[in-house]
């Protein structure tokens, strides 16, 4: 999963980037409406956290232009604009979403996974392939009854495999939906995380090396 943070608040901003990336998100973290309007022109995020009252393009100005050119992102706003009005405004400019501040860490991580499961194609609520099961929302994997210590990267390598089963995923889109801007496109992170990855699953091997930089889970 992809999220934009777009929040004006450098303390707040990095405390939720740090918090989703711990549940195996890849966060980008933005400061103003400007520089998300950049980051949305190049990057396909499944959820944008949005702060509404934003330095350089203001957050419903952001909204109404992704609502406009029908972008498949879906929005959370975020603001200290709690009220009624308030909450109906940013959802006619197009939000998906609407959290006031302050609100809990908890409530916001599931309001996200909700948005994520509606931008992308409906996935059933536990994802398996032979005797491997994983269950998105519990954060929980298992291979024949035996749970796996995965790290939030494994994890997420494992997901994306799993959501497409038999089905070649290269090396690209992984690196695009499990790491952030951080990631050097020319690193071996996929390569090295898949390695980890593998060894945790054990024998027989289920996940499949394809020539040109892919990867397929499912039978030989």
């Amino acid at each position: 999963m992809r999220v934009l943070v777009v929040e004006d608040f450098a303390v707040l901003a990095r405390s939720i980037g740090t918090g989703l990336r711990r549940e195996g998100m890849a966060v980008d973290v933005v400061l103003d409406g400007t520089a998300a309007l950049d980051r949305l022109a190049v990057t396909r995020y499944d959820v944008v956290i949005l702060d509404r009252d934003l330095p350089g393009v203001h957050g419903d100005e952001i909204c109404r232009r992704l609502a406009l050119g029908r972008s498949p992102s879906r929005i959370l706003m975020l603001t200290a604009s709690g009220t009624i009005e308030d909450r109906v405004a940013g959802l006619g400019l197009g939000a998906d979403d609407y959290l006031p501040k302050p609100f809990a860490f908890a409530e916001l991580v599931a309001r996200v996974r909700a948005l994520a499961r509606r931008a992308t194609r409906p996935l059933p609520p536990m994802l398996s392939c032979g005797d491997i099961t994983l269950d998105p929302a519990r954060r929980i994997a298992s291979r024949a009854g035996r749970r796996l210590e995965l790290s939030p990267r494994e994890f997420a390598l494992l997901e994306c495999l799993l959501a497409a089963p038999g089905v070649v995923v290269s090396a690209e889109e992984l690196l695009e939906r499990v790491w952030d801007e951080a990631a050097d496109p020319f690193s071996s992170a996929v390569k090295h995380t898949m390695h980890r990855l593998r060894a945790k699953l054990g024998d027989p091997p289920v996940i499949q090396t394809i020539r040109e930089g892919g990867y397929r889970i499912g039978p030989a």
